[in-house]
């Protein structure tokens, strides 16, 4: 066998193992009641999550619970799917800059019991510099350290 042929082998050998391994790292966009049905067929792999935060009849954001004081690593809120299904997540992190003006929301995680347990928020706040589109920030659980 020639070099060229082992080096396009040893090439094409990397490339499936970078295929395989984040192929099995990917998570999919659902909504509540899928990711429901999931848990309860004990799939608990990462999902996504989008929709809106729920607001008042004056554009506020209602059903947050966030405390610093007590504990600056414990919010929660209430998220309405594409389907208007309202459930509440948790995410073990401060809550993020611009929660609020956010427009849509990401929520990467997965179904516990009574709530969803977020372990990353991708936010898309209107962008203050280009009218019509979105600005997405990300922001990821902390994990303790032992």
């Amino acid at each position: 066998m020639k070099i060229s042929h082992i080096i396009g082998i040893i090439i094409i050998a990397i490339a499936i193992g970078i295929i395989a391994s984040t192929a099995g790292d990917a998570s999919v966009y659902v909504t509540f009641a899928k990711a429901q049905a999931m848990k309860q067929d004990g799939d608990d792999k990462m999902i996504h999550v989008v929709g809106k935060v729920q607001k008042d009849a004056q554009g506020r954001v209602t059903d947050i619970l966030y405390n610093p004081a007590i504990d600056p690593n414990h919010f929660e809120f209430t998220l309405v799917d594409n389907d208007n299904r309202a459930e509440r997540v948790v995410f073990n992190s401060p809550k993020p800059q611009d929660f609020e003006r956010s427009e849509q929301i990401v929520i990467i995680g997965n179904m516990q019991g009574d709530h969803f347990q977020c372990n990353k928020i991708l936010l898309k706040c209107p962008s203050k510099y280009q009218d019509g589109t979105l600005e997405t920030t990300e922001h990821e659980a902390k994990t303790a350290q032992l």
